[in-house]
């Protein structure tokens, strides 16, 4: 299968991976053809890339984090619950709703048992392929990607649980939050700014006295804005003022915000996220947390089309775990740009002198993770 933008789809390709909706449902299957209508369709649902199938590269297979089973459950559990908090303030006073622990521990427990079962697994793309609310599956690709750095920082399985649960609700305020700010496609003027701020807050105040919810979990809502040198909010703490867990979530929320559609901005491939985040090395993020993150981030999603400096091209046919910033690459263009009748594949860690200098065509130098 091929990674590709949506907007070099053309009609007769076939989806390689499903397209799911924002209940978890298949919207699209394996092997659907696609059509002008159909491509103009996934545009205007906020779809950026899409694996397609391709008899070259039909045996390499991009696994995913957690089961089809477990995400379905999530997105329907996380909508469910989100939204009766959005309708929580025009409830009656005295009216009972559902608690939330229960059914996100369950989800949590879930969420473990699919990322343990998967060796060396690592940080890749989840939602390419759906059609969602921005607030219902970024909240579930946060919680997946710090559970999955939490293993790897070695926390208890309780730890993890408590950990997920705090990023699987870190924007729990953003359903007090009116949905024209949320989705507003230009500039915020600067009350709408302020008042987006105040998620962090209304999430601790949400959450704080829900029944068998760690208070911890709270206090991740409360904190995963704040940065280590004191510029971020609500309060401004810094340093150990911040809890762990919050930094990971805070490191995680901001690269999924980099790389997830955005109505005011297009996704950024892993490369430039890392690149970005490491900007705020020592200032915004532990420098510690920050080598993990990279180490665990598949910086160059499989199937996606790069170039190398010697001309030739083709695309990311599988991952090195120990190097993630130099994945196997399996060659389909010479340097002439023309086809090979015989592609062949070239492991970057083995071959330290080839670079990958562009992806999806793009002319821009690409910084590689170990010189970032």
């Amino acid at each position: 299968m091929r990674l590709l933008p949506i907007t070099r789809c053309r009609p007769g390709m076939k989806l390689a991976k499903k397209i799911f909706s924002q209940e978890g449902l298949v919207l699209l299957g394996e092997n659907i053809e696609l059509t002008e209508r159909l491509i103009s369709r996934l545009e205007q649902c906020g779809i950026q890339y899409v694996y397609i199938a391709d008899p070259k590269t039909e045996d390499i297979v991009s696994p995913s984090l957690i089961s089809e089973e477990t995400m379905q459950i999530a997105l329907k559990e996380i909508r469910t619950n989100f939204r009766e908090m959005m309708d929580r303030p025009k409830r009656k006073k005295g009216v009972t709703y559902p608690y939330i622990a229960q059914p996100f521990k369950q989800m949590m427990n879930m969420i473990i048992d699919d990322l343990s079962s998967h060796k060396d697994a690592m940080i890749m793309l989840m939602d390419m392929s759906s059609v969602d609310h921005y607030l219902f599956q970024h909240s579930l690709n946060v919680c997946v990607y710090t559970t999955l750095l939490g293993m790897a920082n070695g926390y208890s399985r309780d730890e993890l649980t408590t950990l997920g649960m705090g990023a699987l609700l870190h924007d729990i305020g953003k359903t007090q939050i009116s949905i024209d700010v949320l989705k507003k496609p230009g500039s915020l003027s600067s009350e709408e700014f302020n008042a987006i701020k105040q998620h962090a807050r209304i999430g601790y105040e949400l959450l704080k006295d829900e029944p068998n919810l760690p208070l911890l979990v709270a206090h991740c809502a409360f904190q995963h804005h704040e940065r280590i040198d004191g510029s971020g909010y609500p309060r401004g703490i810094k340093g150990n003022e911040i809890h762990d867990y919050a930094k990971w979530i805070g490191l995680v929320d901001s690269y999924d915000a980099m790389t997830t559609n955005r109505i005011y901005s297009a996704p950024m491939l892993p490369h430039h996220a890392i690149e970005r985040l490491y900007a705020g090395t020592g200032t915004l993020y532990e420098q510690r947390m920050l080598q993990l993150f990279r180490d665990k981030v598949a910086i160059y999603p499989i199937g996606i089309t790069v170039k190398l400096q010697t001309g030739e091209s083709g695309i990311v046919a599988d991952l090195n775990h120990s190097y993630p910033h130099r994945p196997i690459i399996r060659i389909l263009y010479n340097e002439a740009g023309e086809e090979l009748k015989l592609p062949y594949e070239v492991d970057l860690s083995k071959q330290l002198t080839m670079m990958i200098v562009s992806v999806n065509d793009d002319s821009n130098e690409v910084q590689q993770a170990a010189g970032i």
